[in-house]
């Protein structure tokens, strides 16, 4: 593989992006010395990264091929036949125009900052590895979109359809999620620190790996919704609804549940029922909470402190 090559190609659609080394890096989690490297033709990406570029950049896979040519290189050109002309006659065919569907479906590795996306309806677009800090997805209709390895800190998302969305290694910092529609919603691995989910309805929701210590829910309804593995220490849960919910594996302590309702919420631990853990347990308070007898039973035999909870 022509190392050259590669790298000038990297180069040219960095440069049509407007986009600097150390943005490029930063999207791709590298170096800006690698970048430098690979536009020198001192090494390559693999193909992992290579594919990852072709997203950012927004260009074809093919791009990076040896015999990929762009219409930015050349003029197409088609012979024909000139019955009257014993000779051949040379007529240009323009370029295809940019693939509109591709542009509109896919703005991965856009800087997007402050964009605003209000009421528009874009179902199952691409925003990965975007800048969209402080982006307005107000009242959006996003089903079936994605947004990895996003910059979102501080974006509004107050009564978007995020109905089928993944928002997978995204900065979340401080996003608004007010009366936010949520279904099947996959949240992982996000920061959330500071993101408000307010009078919202989450239904089989997934926020696995996540860290929600400083995350605010407040008069929330939780359906079915899985936790596993999250830190949610400290978190205040206080009179919102839980049913179907799953808190497996998931960090819990000090956690307040004061005047929830709990019905069919299960409470797997993270490792065996030790000393530590039942500990960790005693420290989750569900003073004023009204839970089947089922979830009662699970918690009562971790030695949850349920001495202020009433059966539904």
């Amino acid at each position: 593989m022509d190392t050259k090559m590669i790298g000038s190609k990297i180069a040219k659609a960095r440069k049509d992006k407007n986009m600097s080394q150390a943005q490029l890096a930063q999207l791709l989690f590298i170096s800006p010395q690698a970048v430098g490297k690979w536009e020198r033709g001192e090494s390559i990406p693999d193909i992992v990264t290579i594919n990852r570029l072709a997203e950012i950049l927004g260009v074809d896979l093919n791009y990076f091929s040896e015999n990929f040519q762009s219409a930015d290189d050349s003029t197409f050109l088609k012979t024909i036949e000139n019955s009257n002309d014993t000779g051949q006659t040379e007529v240009p065919i323009l370029p295809s125009p940019p693939e509109e569907r591709q542009l509109l479906t896919n703005f991965s590795g856009g800087n997007l900052s402050e964009s605003d996306f209000t009421g528009v309806t874009a179902h199952k677009r691409k925003f990965n590895g975007s800048a969209l800090k402080g982006s307005d997805f107000a009242g959006a209709d996003l089903t079936g979109s994605s947004f990895t390895g996003s910059d979102i800190h501080a974006a509004n998302f107050d009564g978007t359809n995020l109905t089928d969305c993944t928002l997978s290694s995204n900065d979340l910092t401080g996003a608004s999620f007010n009366k936010t529609i949520l279904v099947r919603t996959v949240f992982s691995t996000s920061g959330l620190a500071g993101a408000k989910f307010i009078d919202a309805e989450l239904t089989d929701v997934k926020l696995t790996k996540t860290d929600l210590r400083k995350t605010v829910f407040e008069n929330c309804v939780f359906k079915g919704v899985d936790f596993k593995y999250s830190d949610m220490r400290g978190l205040r849960l206080d009179g919102q609804t839980f049913i179907g919910v799953r808190f497996d594996k998931t960090a819990l302590n000090e956690a307040t549940f004061n005047g929830a309702t709990l019905r069919n919420v299960s409470f797997r631990p993270t490792y065996a029922l030790t000393n530590k853990y039942y500990r960790a347990i005693k420290t989750i308070c569900f003073d004023g909470a009204m839970m089947d007898k089922l979830t009662y039973a699970e918690l009562k035999g971790m030695g949850a402190d349920l001495s202020k909870v009433t059966f539904i």
